[in-house]
């Protein structure tokens, strides 16, 4: 018994691409130019505006990781290297590396006061005009 394939149909299977015919191990042709350049949609909003907000946002994670992060690798490095500095009393019992680790939390919570007053004092107001501008049924400026 041999198996023969049934004979090609005259109509392309639903849903299919307009080369259904091609074998998957033939190598596909691309189109050629048509002539007409691909048209390139900007964003809206200004590209200087775009830039200000990622580099206005970018100062914000910096300062904020650097000021908790910071104190937190200060904390580790003086704890590996300064083991004699860290045993130290400042009053009466209380060691110099436990008072700074309490210190800790209350420059966590400064970095995250100090990341949300940096939001909205410089990115939350450019962040809000690129968002007028964006938004339909609005003139936009002309360039700068």
């Amino acid at each position: 018994m041999s198996y023969d394939p049934p004979p090609p149909s005259p109509y392309p299977p639903p849903d299919s691409s307009p080369a259904y015919d091609t074998c998957p191990w033939v190598p596909r042709q691309e189109p050629g130019p048509t002539g007409r350049r691909p048209r390139h949609h900007t964003a809206p909003g200004h590209h200087g505006d775009l830039r200000v907000l990622r580099g206005a946002y970018r100062r914000q994670r910096r300062v904020a990781t650097l000021t908790a992060l910071g104190y937190f690798v200060l904390f580790l490095i003086l704890s590996a290297f300064a083991p004699s500095f860290m045993t130290g009393t400042v009053t009466d019992g209380l060691p110099t590396g436990l008072l700074l680790a309490l210190v800790q939390v209350p420059v966590t919570w400064l970095a995250v006061a100090l990341y949300e007053r940096t939001a909205r004092r410089r990115v939350d107001p450019i962040a809000d005009r690129i968002r007028r501008q964006a938004a339909p049924g609005t003139e936009r400026e002309g360039a700068r």
